[in-house]
């Protein structure tokens, strides 16, 4: 009875050991690459809060290039602006950026990982910079709601085709004219 259950743990650990590692993301490094806060009408657009009418305008973009055999560095720019009519209240630019290493990828579903799971892990850090920056700046704290990366993701699938699209038909009318 002894020796069926110590073959069974042998067992169980030989399959441990010949299963795949799980894909993983590791984070060498996170960093500011470039931020710009600006309060071009201070003093006066301190006397108040934003009111009401102001129109708050938020702006999400992911970049990523490789720099090695398993090694991303990906950028997420974050712009947040405020204007009341005309009139700039404040505009914030934040690129932070991180350099990641996958583990245990396949090649179909490395270019998802890289530019939704990388810029989800970057994202809560870039918002606290915002805010802060928008809080120092003599406002109230900006809060960005959650950032849907998977979405962010099949929008610039479906631009990236339809611009291909458009670029082979303006193609094909120049040749047609030629």
């Amino acid at each position: 009875m002894a020796d069926e259950n110590t073959g069974a743990a042998a067992n169980a650990n030989n399959n441990a050991e010949q299963a795949p590692a799980a894909p993983n993301i590791q984070v060498m490094v996170q960093y500011t690459k470039d931020f710009s806060f600006e309060n071009p009408n201070a003093p006066m657009s301190l006397s108040g809060d934003v009111s009401q009418t102001s129109k708050i305008n938020i702006v999400v973009n992911v970049e990523a290039t490789p720099m090695a055999d398993d090694h991303f560095e990906v950028i997420l720019q974050l712009e947040a602006s405020a204007k009341d009519g005309d009139k700039v209240i404040f505009n914030a630019e934040l690129y932070f950026g991180g350099v990641f290493k996958l583990h245990n990828c396949p090649a179909d579903t490395v270019h998802p990982m890289v530019m939704i799971e990388c810029p989800r892990i970057l994202f809560p850090f870039a918002r606290r910079i915002i805010s802060d920056a928008i809080r120092d700046g003599g406002f109230p704290p900006l809060m960005i709601d959650p950032v849907d990366f998977t979405q962010l993701y099949r929008d610039s699938i479906v631009a990236n085709v339809e611009q291909s699209k458009a670029a082979e038909a303006a193609k094909v009318a120049e040749e047609t004219k030629q």
